[in-house]
């Protein structure tokens, strides 16, 4: 795979940039006020068109919650086949909007394209306080992992496409892929954390493995820890991973150890390719309950302790135990 071309200027003001594969690049205004910018557009995932748009509205904007930001704006980002139609790319639209007023901002514009697949998303700005932003690089050992959301959509979602995922499932996984990451910035900032990241195409091992990467650090996940949507576990014994999944786990390869009683199937699970997941967090375990406690006051949907953050593996590795 090729690598990004290296800059040849330098820029003092970039606060994060490509170095560590963070969420969103942060850009320092002055001493009061910097820039976080994201984009982020995919394919439907789900039929029906006005919760696809609020789906990968949420999704662009989880990327300036995951760093501690605030949006301030987006601007569309869209590919429709001239065939779509009128009615079908308006409720797309129209749910992307409904989300970003839920957060607080406006889309004031954006671009589109003729292409023989839909494809839909933001790229969005927010703000964030210069020396205040939390990325991925700075997990600490002894350092309490804490999910905000129940994995287990790309299962879903793949079984949703031949019509093999029932009704309940397919309502939870919208249902959480819908709901946006704010709560759990708030939080967030309230409590001080040390690192995080939001939890989507990589999964959730993949984003792990990157943050233990990035921090020089390493990782236990509890699997009877984690949240699964209904209908998950059982749509994954069926066979219903996507490609997406396979790829991650190809490239987690060597990067994951199995505990006693963790198989492939574990494994698999927890590659599973999310699309606007819940945040991982990465927090001082003397702040883990106060976190806990502003998770469920700021009305996350799971505010659950998966794992803990060490140095005493194979640096940027992930142990799963039972």
């Amino acid at each position: 795979m090729g690598k990004l071309p290296t800059p040849t200027i330098t820029d003092s003001n970039v606060l994060v940039g490509t170095e560590t594969g963070d969420d969103a690049a942060i850009y320092r205004i002055d001493d009061r006020v910097a820039l976080v910018l994201t984009n982020d557009f995919f394919a439907p995932i789900v039929d029906d068109p006005f919760d696809y748009g609020q789906i990968a509205a949420a999704n662009a904007l989880s990327d300036i919650y995951a760093v501690g930001g605030t949006p301030i704006t987006a601007l569309n980002i869209a590919a429709f086949p001239r065939n779509l139609g009128p009615d079908v790319i308006a409720k797309i639209l129209e749910g992307g909007q409904a989300k970003a007023e839920e957060a607080g901002i406006l889309i004031i514009g954006g671009h589109t394209v003729d292409d023989k697949e839909p494809k839909y998303g933001l790229a969005a700005v927010g703000i964030v306080t210069p020396g205040e932003q939390i990325t991925n690089a700075n997990a600490q050992p002894g350092d309490v992992l804490i999910l905000t959301k129940a994995i287990g959509s790309g299962f879903i979602t793949t079984a949703g496409k031949f019509g093999t995922a029932p009704d309940n499932a397919i309502a939870a996984a919208v249902k959480s892929m819908a709901t946006l990451n704010k709560g759990a910035a708030v939080a967030m900032q309230e409590v001080g954390v040390n690192a995080a990241t939001d939890v989507t195409g990589f999964g959730l091992l993949g984003h792990l493995a990157q943050m233990m990467k990035a921090s020089g650090t390493s990782a236990t996940l509890n699997w009877s820890a984690i949240p699964f949507l209904p209908g998950a576990i059982d749509l994954a014994h069926a066979g219903s991973t996507s490609g997406g999944t396979r790829r991650n786990m190809e490239a987690l390869e060597g990067r994951v150890l199995y505990g006693e009683g963790i198989s492939e199937f574990e494994f698999m699970v927890l590659a599973d390719a999310q699309t606007s997941g819940g945040m991982l967090i990465s927090v001082p375990e003397e702040r883990a309950n106060a976190l806990v406690k502003s998770l469920v006051a700021n009305e996350t949907l799971y505010s659950e302790v998966v794992g803990r953050v060490g140095n005493d593996g194979q640096l940027g590795t992930v142990t799963i135990e039972k």
